[in-house]
């Protein structure tokens, strides 16, 4: 286990989306036994709720970024406006999830639809993972991550493929962004 902030500065948005305290500890890829990705129960769909401002507000503060540096990283939705791009709901475009208990709660993966990004790829999608805390309730869901894929190394180890939009076939897996 190890310890991850928030952000890279150390500060959390707590007027914004969460009063959740800014540390956590996380568990590795290896110490996790996820459930088969399926279709949402209401129970996932009211986690994803709690976070949904996050995690469209983390989108486009994604994109923002990624674009100062390496835009192809979300190139596919070059030409969509911020608001078609976030324009997603739960009920129709939260299509997977899958969980992992822990120690400290259950760690929740999900595979989210985008509306504006239908290409030569077919579909767009981002991967979310959050993180419900123990104790039943789901007003304390925190927002971990977006996962943005830096592959196909070359020799020296540097990514020669960046995407944050995933296909219908991207698998939806651990990821710790």
């Amino acid at each position: 286990m190890h310890v991850i902030n928030d952000d890279e500065n150390g500060e959390y948005e707590r007027n914004t989306f969460s009063d959740h305290p800014l540390t956590v500890i996380m568990a590795s890829a290896e110490e996790l036994v996820f459930n088969d990705p399926h279709k949402p129960h209401p129970n996932a769909l009211l986690a994803f709720g709690k976070v949904l401002g996050r995690i469209k507000f983390e989108i486009l503060k994604s994109r923002k970024d990624w674009d100062k540096h390496e835009p192809k990283m979300w190139s596919r939705a070059h030409g969509v406006s911020d608001d078609d791009l976030t324009a997603f709901n739960l009920e129709e475009d939260l299509v997977l999830v899958r969980s992992a208990p822990t120690s400290y709660g259950t760690i929740i993966l999900g595979k989210i639809r985008l509306p504006a990004i239908n290409d030569d790829q077919g579909e767009g999608y981002i991967h979310v993972r959050i993180h419900d805390p123990p104790g039943g309730s789901t007003d304390d869901v925190i927002f971990h991550s977006l996962f943005t894929d830096e592959g196909n190394k070359n020799a020296d180890g540097q990514a020669t493929t960046w995407r944050a939009i995933q296909t219908k076939d991207t698998v939806l897996e651990f990821f710790n962004e």
